[in-house]
Parts: C-alpha cells; structure tokens; sequence
C-alpha cells in the first residue's frame, strides 16, 4: 500500500506547493509518464512487509489470494481512473479546496485534523517496521502478533531514535524528503524482487503447483486474526487505499494530469506493489513459520510473530535489514511530512518545522505501540472507511448535481463555513455502517462502499431540501 496510501514525498513531487487554489494551467501539465514511476515507487514501501505476511495470518487459500488480489486491485485502478482521474482533469484543484468550496472551511478543518491523526498512526506503524530490522544487531526481543504495549526497554529506545531521526528530516521539508525517496524506492522494489526468489528456493518451489501449494486451500486463521475469504481479500485489496480514490485524496496528484487516462498508471502501484511485494513478503513468512521457533509458537497455541527485519535477514541478510528500514523510512517519513501540513492547515501561522515535529512525536509514540502494525489489515480499513464517505460527497456533486438540480460548490456560493448537507451525509453514513460493523461482527471493508454510496445518495437529498429553504 504503501503507504495504503497515502500520499507519498512522490505525489508531492507533482502536487506540492503549487496552485493551491487555483486550477493547475496548462503549461504545467503533465503527462501518463510522471504517474508511472510514482506510483510504481510509492506503493512498494514498509507496509508492503506487513501486510503480505498478515494475509497469511488469516489462513488465506491460494486462490483466495492469487486470484483474488488480481480482481481487488483491478477493481482499484478502476476507481482512480474513471472517478478520481476523471473529476481531477475536469476541475484541476486539490482535494482540500475542492472540499472547502462545497463544505466550508470549519469541515475541511475538522477533515484536516482527522487526516493528520491517522497519517501519524500510519507513519507509527512504520516506525515499528523499521525498528524490527534496526533490533537485529542489538538481538532484541521481537513484537508478538498480539502485542500491544512495547515490550522492553531496547525496543522504546529504538523507536525513539528511529522516530527522531524520522522526524528531524520531515521538519527540513519536501526536497529533503524527496531526495531521500527518490534513490530508496527502487533498492526495495529490488529487496522484493530478491527476497521473494531467495524465499521460493527456500520453500522448495520448481513448479507452479509447489508455488500454489505454499497456500492450498487456505488453514484456520492464527490465534486473535480474522479468517480471510476470497471476498475478503477483494474488498480489502479495493479499498486499501480507498481514501486515495474513492476518497478523493488523489484529487491533488491527478490534477496536473493531461488526460484522466493517466490514471491508469496506478495499475503499476497495484501490481508490484500491491500484488508482486505483497505476495514476496508472504513467501518470506511462509519460510519462517517451518522454522523451529515459529513452530513451538503454534504447539503452544499462539501466533508466531510477524517482524519483517528478521524475516528479510533471513533471506536476503544485511541488505534486507537495509531495504526494510529504507521501507519504513519511505512511508513514515513523507506520511509524517503530510500530517505536518494537514496540522499546518489547521493553524496557519504555526511554525511548520515545530508542527511537523509535533506530528513526528505523536508518531513515535504510536510507533511503541506494536498493535498499530501488528493490527495494520484493521487499521487501513478503518482509514478507509473514515475518510471515502467524504470523497462521495465530491462525486456524487460532479456527476449528478445537475440532474438532481442542486447548485455545485454551495459553501462557497452562499458564503458558509459548515455545509450541513455534508456533515450530516458523513455522520449518518458513518454512525449506521459502523454500528452494523461493530453489533454484527461485520467486516469493516465491507461496509465501506455501502457507506460511501449512502454518503453520496444523502447529500444530494439533504443539499436539495437546504438549497431550497435557502
């Protein structure tokens, strides 16, 4: 997902800093070439090392996996090209002043503030990340699947100092960033690629049918893990980075597109991110769990744990514990930078070097915390399902405002701060769908679209009857 996604130091590249609020003009437009690479880059990074060994977790069948990665990140690029690419190239603003024009400025603050909180949390479990491969030398004690606190004092220092350096290089800002990013992300496309061959020759794979058979049919979930089916696979896989499209987010990259057929390079995201790195972290799991430790894990009934600097090592040695701290590194550091600039928008004046290390701090201190990785397939759904109802409210106004006849960018038009059409759309979307999730046992993805759909449908509704009162 990299960073399940989340908007990398890479889409900053193209999106940031310029035409905040303005339509980006011709001159600067860009072509498929510029999306390519960037999301090729932005989605093979630190999540990528926990999410294929989680899938595993979730007793998976082969087919569950194979077949159904292919369809979830099909169904992904769909989604960017036909509504996030095509919305972006008609109106060309980012996401946060399209918002505010239809919102209003106290709605697109509240947004900017849950938006911050979550990339801290994400950029947290990358710091864990990163802390499994720097522990190695110093023979710490590995995070368990069902940790939740930090599990002794060289862990905490780790963290911390990991965290620090993080943060210190975010606050420097974009170029500093981006420099970094630019020469990390093809050494752990590279890590991927070595680690999950090396992983293969381990497992004894000379056919397909071993490479299928490294799944079969699929096994009981691990000890605290949600059982994952083929449906589950294909919903999660759509809407992992469902703030990203469905969610509008990549509004502020798709922008400075020339054709909403640029969108279609998301597939190299989805497809050596999302499906190559994925499945190459699974191999590397499955490899550990023939070992002699994982197995008295599982005869003493509990899961074996999931730290990707050791499951790298294993395979590839130094230069995997070198490729999943970079890993971590391409995904905290560029997630922290964003949080610092959703704070920043919240309080303007604010200096943005000590807003972007308060949000490094809060990071760090999620990062102590294993359960953020180790919970990571709940964590990317819950962010998901937060933030796509928001991105319904865009959709639904582009496509349909004129045949529902309701006037585009009402916030602005009528000079108001709280669009209540909006706000309620969002919270009765939101309240009903995760009460069924919670009261029902039901997965949090599955309720995602049925939510951003009844987003979209209640705002139309709800911005008829204001507008006409009005």
């Amino acid at each position: 997902m990299s960073q399940v996604s989340i908007e990398s130091d890479q889409i900053e590249e193209i999106a940031g800093g310029e035409f905040e609020r303005e339509p980006v003009p011709k001159s600067k437009l860009k072509g498929w070439g510029s999306f390519l690479g960037m999301y090729a880059g932005e989605h093979a990074a630190g999540t990528e090392f926990m999410i294929g060994p989680l899938f595993l977790t979730a007793g998976v069948s082969a087919f569950d996996l194979i077949v159904g990665l292919l369809i979830g990140n099909l169904l992904a690029v769909l989604s960017w090209r036909f509504l996030t690419a095509e919305i972006a190239v008609k109106n060309r603003l980012t996401l946060y002043f399209q918002l505010e024009k239809i919102c209003g400025k106290k709605l697109v603050t509240a947004y900017n503030l849950a938006n911050g909180i979550l990339f801290c949390f994400l950029a947290g479990s990358m710091i864990t990340v990163s802390a499994t491969a720097v522990g190695i030398p110093f023979d710490m004690e590995m995070p368990k699947l069902t940790d939740t606190m930090p599990n002794g004092v060289t862990w905490v220092v780790i963290v911390i100092a990991i965290g620090a350096v993080i943060s210190l290089i975010a606050s420097k800002g974009y170029d500093t960033v981006s420099k970094a990013a630019n020469w990390m992300s093809p050494v752990i496309v590279l890590a991927f690629i070595a680690c999950g061959i090396v992983a293969l020759n381990q497992l004894g794979v000379e056919s397909f049918s071993n490479f299928w058979n490294i799944w079969g049919e699929g096994s009981e979930p691990f000890p605290g893990q949600t059982k994952f089916t083929f449906w589950h696979v294909v919903i999660w896989s759509w809407f992992a980075n469902g703030a990203m499209h469905i969610g509008m987010s990549d509004l502020s990259v798709f922008r400075f597109a020339k054709k909403a057929s640029a969108g279609w390079m998301t597939a190299a995201g989805m497809y050596v991110g999302h499906y190559m790195a994925w499945i190459a972290a699974a191999l590397l799991y499955a490899v550990y769990l023939k070992s002699p430790e994982a197995l008295s894990f599982l005869n003493n009934g509990e899961a074996p744990p999931v730290a990707p600097g050791p499951l790298a090592n294993n395979a590839i040695g130094v230069f995997g514990i070198i490729a999943v701290v970079l890993a971590g590194w391409t995904t905290a550091n560029p997630t922290i930078y964003r949080a610092g600039l959703a704070f920043q928008a919240i309080i303007p004046k604010a200096s943005t070097f000590w807003i972007t290390i308060i949000a490094g701090t809060i990071a760090t201190i999620a990062g102590l915390f294993p359960a953020f990785a180790m919970k990571l397939l709940g964590f990317v759904a819950l962010y998901g399902f937060i933030l796509a109802p928001i991105g319904a409210v865009i959709v639904f106004e582009h496509f349909f405002a004129e045949k529902f006849g309701i006037i585009k960018n009402y916030a602005e038009i009528a000079g108001i701060k709280v669009n209540n059409a909006v706000l309620f759309a969002w919270a009765i979307s939101f309240g009903l769908f995760y009460f069924i999730s919670v009261q029902f046992d039901v997965f949090l993805s599955f309720v995602t679209f049925p939510a951003w759909l009844l987003s979209g449908v209640l705002f139309l509704v709800f911005s008829k009857k204001i507008q006409k009162k009005k």
